[in-house]
């Protein structure tokens, strides 16, 4: 019997097992062809970042609610530390974030430093939202075992209460900044009188009630903040829990919306000329007559924010801007 030579068993082999792979792999193709196709996953969820809302324009104290302020009760101590003139806007706002805050406007050298208060008791994480994307921070002991400075902003808690001092122009930044130890000076007056000027956590308008059903299914508990209030006949109403706040700000000047020149543009949104919706930032915003109104969801951790939410919130509220 003739025995043939190992190379050409090798290659019989070789070539069989192609043909069997061919087979194997052609038949696969065939049963991937009569499959069904993949179903294409579905886009990732947006959740909002951002820890307040816009602000209406003109809302930086020169305007807003007026009364006694945490700015107004520090200017005399200031001015005679400082040894320079420290004068405050007259009255306050509220800018509806996690937390929302009670804001003044100090105003020294020509520069503005704003001063917030927790409208409701501190949180774990609240000092850590207000200092978050701000820089790198450093501890400040004589503020307090959690107090911390950025290069705009002072933070630390009061009793309950979380405050912060944030400087627009930065801190120890030339030329636009204030100095750091004008900013702890600041700090340290405002710790001081903060425990006697806190606000009821309370505050509604007869207008803002109409919408308070659809707010309360948002919060998910009866709210437990409520700032509402008139700038210039233009209508504020915040709603607000622990971990969640929904906003409508209508500005009271004739406005714009910067969103508007994005390129490419916001969502289009069935509301208003124009109206977007912007789910990055929670957010609902458009024109109706000569108004902008700005409606915002924000919670912690944060969730998405459905348009049809922001719609129903705002809707009981709509004859109110055609005027």
């Amino acid at each position: 019997m003739t025995v043939p030579p190992p190379r050409a068993v090798r290659l019989r082999q070789v070539v069989a097992g192609c043909v069997i792979l061919g087979l194997v792999a052609g038949c696969s193709v065939a049963r991937r062809a009569n499959q069904a196709p993949p179903s294409t996953p579905p886009p990732p969820t947006v959740m909002p970042k951002v820890v307040a809302p816009p602000q209406a324009e003109g809302l930086d104290g020169s305007a807003g609610e007026p009364g006694p302020t945490v700015c107004s009760a520090v200017t005399a101590t200031l001015s005679k530390e400082l040894r320079l003139p420290v004068t405050a806007k007259p009255f306050s706002w509220n800018d509806g974030g996690l937390p929302a805050l009670d804001l003044c406007t100090l105003v020294l050298e020509g520069r503005t430093v704003t001063v917030g208060i927790s409208a409701l008791p501190k949180q774990p994480d609240s000092l850590d939202r207000l200092i978050a994307d701000s820089g790198t921070p450093e501890l400040l002991p004589e503020l307090g075992p959690d107090a911390r400075i950025t290069p705009s902003r002072v933070v630390f808690a009061v009793d309950d209460r979380a405050v912060r001092v944030l400087s627009t122009g930065g801190i120890n930044r030339q030329p636009t900044g204030i100095a750091r130890a004008k900013a702890i000076a600041i700090a340290r007056a405002v710790r001081t009188v903060v425990p006697k000027l806190l606000r009821e956590t309370r505050q509604s308008d007869s207008a803002c009630q109409l919408a308070t059903p659809e707010a309360e299914q948002f919060v998910g508990v009866q709210v437990q903040l409520r700032r509402d209030y008139r700038v210039n006949g233009a209508l504020t109403c915040i709603w607000g829990s622990f971990d969640a706040t929904i906003s409508i700000v209508e500005s009271f000047h004739p406005d714009s919306i910067p969103e508007a020149m994005q390129t490419p543009p916001p969502r289009s949104a069935p509301i208003g000329r124009p109206g977007y919706y912007l789910p990055e930032q929670g957010e609902l915003v458009f024109r109706q007559g000569r108004r902008v109104v700005r409606v915002t969801g924000l919670t912690n951790p944060p969730r998405e924010i459905p348009l049809q939410t922001l719609l129903d919130l705002v809707a009981p509220l709509m004859p109110l801007f055609l005027r």
